[in-house]
């Protein structure tokens, strides 16, 4: 395996602590990615060739900053320390101070804009519930399915196999789900207007962020204390870890700019049951008769190209993205023994997370982070649905196996 060490780097006590950039495995992925540019600017057009470039940007941004939504519900959950959560805060408050004021517009830089405004039902109550199990049973979110597996998780290709299974089967099911009892679509930006919307939302961010203080000093003492980087300057930049908080403020751009790229915000699980359902049409199942493809824009998707699917190429720009993050980091390590018990977490919460999201109109990223940031109250109804399905789901995790991390408690003598 080829290594190299960047110059003008962290001293030798960091250096112990820092791995070598794995040149393989980020040369592998600059040449995907750069295929994957060609082929989309020659095949498509350039703006999809630019969303699979912004699909891979945000693949560097989550495995960098290990900006993971599960972990980080779970570590408030069973520790009490809420540093992911209040990162989660600060993203939100990033995004809607960006997108609210485009979405009030209607237009971005000229060009027609919408947001993720969904019906809040019983549909999303299970289906965000269900996949807050699927977040700690099957071992991450959409975005952290997509990064880790980039990032060379062998168990998490298991669990984004049985996500894109469960997304088809709940493409099968959305039919019935959304005949049960609903409320309309509620946009706060619409209804409330502009600056009470977003005085309302960054009131709201900061109250959960100061919850999540409170807690964690009650239960603790103190704040977490940051670790000391490996790495500094250009060198952090280019391998990580980078601060949680750099992570949020990051992704709440790069959404932005799917905003302004795609005229709607990021998304992650239609790709999912479109691989899914496509795959079903091959086994002999008939994914056309379904009521969730039978809209004309939907069955163009389900007939056509996936290169012409703005979610698809993003989702698998993520994967290239994470894999260059890896090999700069030097930490693609692929572990292929996974235990039993490990494996049917992967299966069952795998599953949970594709039918969950169908059902919520949405996932971590297009119900929870761009449903708020987009002003719909589906958003928070699914915030508070998926994590009571958190709790649960931690409570479960060592059933199967798999840690709850827990700050060791010093006693006194």
């Amino acid at each position: 395996m080829s290594t190299v060490t960047l110059p003008g780097g962290p001293t030798p006590a960091a250096s112990r602590l820092a791995p070598a950039i794995n040149l393989r495995v980020a040369g592998l992925a600059g040449l995907v990615l750069l295929a994957g540019v060609l082929l989309l600017s020659a095949v498509i057009d350039a703006r999809q060739a630019a969303l699979y470039t912004l699909g891979a940007a945000l693949g560097v941004v989550l495995y960098h900053a290990a900006f993971g939504f599960t972990s980080a519900w779970r570590v408030f959950i069973a520790d009490g320390r809420g540093a992911g959560l209040r990162a989660q805060m600060v993203m939100l408050a990033v995004a809607v101070l960006l997108f609210f004021p485009a979405l009030s517009a209607g237009t971005l830089f000229g060009q027609p804009v919408s947001g993720n405004i969904s019906p809040l039902g019983i549909s999303v109550v299970v289906g965000a519930f269900l996949f807050g199990i699927g977040m700690q049973l099957g071992g991450g979110c959409a975005s952290g399915t997509l990064y880790t597996v980039g990032g060379g998780s062998t168990r998490m290709v298991l669990t984004l196999v049985f996500f894109i299974a469960g997304s088809a089967i709940g493409a099968a099911h959305l039919h019935w789900w959304t005949a049960q009892p609903s409320l309309p679509a509620v946009s706060l930006v619409t209804s409330l207007g502009l600056w009470p919307a977003l005085l309302l939302n960054l009131a709201v961010f900061a109250a959960i962020a100061g919850l999540t203080v409170l807690r964690e000093r009650r239960v603790h003492g103190a704040l977490v204390a940051p670790e000391t980087p490996a790495t500094r300057g250009l060198q952090r930049l280019l391998r990580g870890p980078w601060p949680l908080v750099w992570g949020g403020v990051a992704l709440a751009v790069l959404n932005f700019v799917t905003l302004a790229l795609a005229g709607r915000p990021w998304g992650i699980t239609s790709a999912f049951a479109l691989w899914g359902s496509k795959a079903a049409a091959l086994v002999g199942f008939d994914p056309a008769s379904w009521p969730y493809w039978s809209k004309p824009a939907s069955a163009a998707a389900l007939n056509g190209s996936i290169l012409t699917d703005v979610t698809s190429v993003m989702d698998i720009g993520i994967v290239v993205g994470a894999l260059l993050a890896a090999g700069l980091a030097g930490r693609f390590a692929p572990v292929w023994r996974i235990p039993a018990r490990q494996v049917a977490a992967a299966v069952v919460g795998g599953l949970l997370l594709g039918y969950g999201a169908r059902l919520a109109y949405g996932c971590n990223i297009g119900a929870y982070f761009s449903g708020i940031a987009s002003g719909s109250l589906h958003g928070w109804l699914w915030l508070v649905a998926a994590f009571f399905g958190n709790v649960a789901g931690t409570y479960l995790r060592p059933a199967f196996g798999l840690e709850v991390e827990r700050t060791p408690r010093l006693t006194g003598c």
